[in-house]
């Protein structure tokens, strides 16, 4: 069965656009002009991602998914012209999934939405994964790079397993030290640098040009869905 994306945004232009876009690849789209009407689309009809534009007409994007997330966990990706890592940050710990920055390529949002989907239809995969030159055995808490066993500390398999069951979908700062250190560290953002440091260079990877984890600067980190 086709996944029904829900996009709400009041400019007609985008909603044709991304309408037909996402028609093309096979998607059911439901569209809504407002804030009201797509809480009430959703309700209603349901949805397996919503696409949400900030600057609506009746209401603020945010007050939305204020809304949205007091009874529904569906992914939502954020779209708007406001580019300030604050505003991003603010977004990500309020419950969106992921954001995107007007303008936006279709394809980037296509890409943005299929990794979505698919963390949500598995959330729990145990299943070995193999990402480039590495073997991730979450059941055995087992990574192997090139066919080598990687020690990781306790810290550090904690770091990759969290990343890991949220592929693809940025991860705050705040998000990242709260699950590791708990809520009275929240801003000790060196603790998880020296980390990230540590784990990146067992996994041989590399902070400038990431395969595993990307950093988004001011917000928080990404692992890759290779």
């Amino acid at each position: 069965m086709s996944a029904r994306i829900l996009v709400i945004d009041d400019e007609l232009q985008i909603r044709r656009f991304l309408g037909i876009s996402l028609r093309a690849q096979g998607y059911v789209v439901d569209e809504a002009a407002d804030g009201q009407s797509g809480l009430a689309a959703l309700a209603t009809r349901g949805a397996d991602a919503v696409v949400l534009d900030l600057g609506l007409p009746d209401r603020d994007g945010r007050d939305v998914l204020r809304d949205l997330r007091a009874w529904s966990s569906v992914p939502v990706i954020v779209l708007s012209v406001r580019a300030q890592e604050g505003e991003k940050v603010a977004l990500l710990d309020a419950g969106a999934n992921d954001y995107l920055t007007k303008p936006f390529g279709v394809q980037e949002l296509a890409a943005r939405l299929r990794v979505l989907l698919r963390a949500d239809r598995d959330p729990d995969e145990t299943e070995p994964l193999t990402l480039g030159e590495l073997r991730i055995d979450t059941r055995r808490r087992l990574v192997l790079r090139k066919g080598e066993p990687v020690p990781l500390t306790r810290k550090e398999w904690a770091l990759l397993a969290l990343l890991l069951r949220h592929r693809g979908r940025v991860l705050t700062q705040s998000q990242l030290l709260r699950e590791l250190w708990g809520p009275t560290h929240t801003t000790d953002t060196h603790y998880l640098r020296i980390l990230v440091a540590k784990l990146r260079a067992k996994l041989g990877d590399e902070a400038a040009n990431p395969r595993y984890i990307a950093t988004e600067p001011g917000v928080g980190l990404r692992f890759v869905d290779v």
